[in-house]
């Protein structure tokens, strides 16, 4: 059994049970022991590990993990540091920049965004290098739509930063009015200059979430 070592345990327990994740399991096992699959398979869980469910304040949801050597960690869009930074993210820093005046730092390590409850969640957690979406359809969109239906019956408010049709598809599953939902075009270079750029969603993250006395702090240190 996956320990996440956070209230995710309780709420996820159902699910784990469950006969397409016993079979995601199965798969997966064949799959890391045939192939190089990303991240590493103690990783696959960092944004459930790093962000309990009492914490969630910020939603940003990605599409599959990174499929090059040595960027996926588990965290969408994040790289550990000492590993270039990736074009979307540059772009993600870069409107930070260009909204409220963010200090780029020179590594993509999002840790301090999780610590704060910002989670960072891909709607497929795993992928075969080298190639994008090659887990699809294999049961993790299952689960992780699940985990967003959860988030939606959170009381506090949350706001989601949905980026490109993927997970702007998911809007569908948030459902309660005390949530924000914000979408744009994905911050890739090839649609970041399409309506990414000047999106504001970091500023109006913030202003929605001060009217309940909460704050994301988006410095990296």
């Amino acid at each position: 059994m996956i320990d996440f070592g956070n209230d995710w345990n309780e709420l996820l327990k159902e699910e784990l049970q469950k006969d397409y994740y016993q079979k995601l399991r199965v798969f997966l096992a064949d799959e890391y022991r045939r192939y190089t699959v990303y991240p590493d398979m103690y990783d696959i869980f960092n944004a459930y590990k790093y962000t309990s469910y009492s914490d969630v304040k910020v939603v940003i949801l990605g599409q599959d993990p990174y499929h090059n050597p040595n960027q996926a960690h588990g965290l969408a869009f994040s790289v550990k540091k000492g590993v270039d930074i990736p074009p979307s993210l540059k772009n993600i820093y870069k409107e930070l920049h260009d909204e409220i005046g963010f200090q780029i730092p020179s590594h993509g390590y999002l840790v301090d965004w999780t610590k704060q409850g910002v989670f960072l969640l891909n709607t497929v957690l795993t992928v075969r290098a080298p190639t994008a979406n090659s887990h699809a359809g294999k049961g993790w969109e299952q689960f992780t739509d699940e985990t967003i239906k959860l988030i939606n019956q959170k009381d506090a408010p949350v706001v989601y930063l949905l980026w490109g049709a993927n997970a702007r598809s998911k809007a569908k599953l948030i459902t309660n009015p005390k949530h924000l939902v914000l979408q744009s075009p994905h911050p890739s270079p090839l649609s970041a200059f399409n309506g990414f750029f000047g999106n504001g969603h970091f500023k109006k993250a913030n202003d929605f979430l001060n009217k309940y006395g909460l704050n994301v702090d988006w410095t990296i240190n």
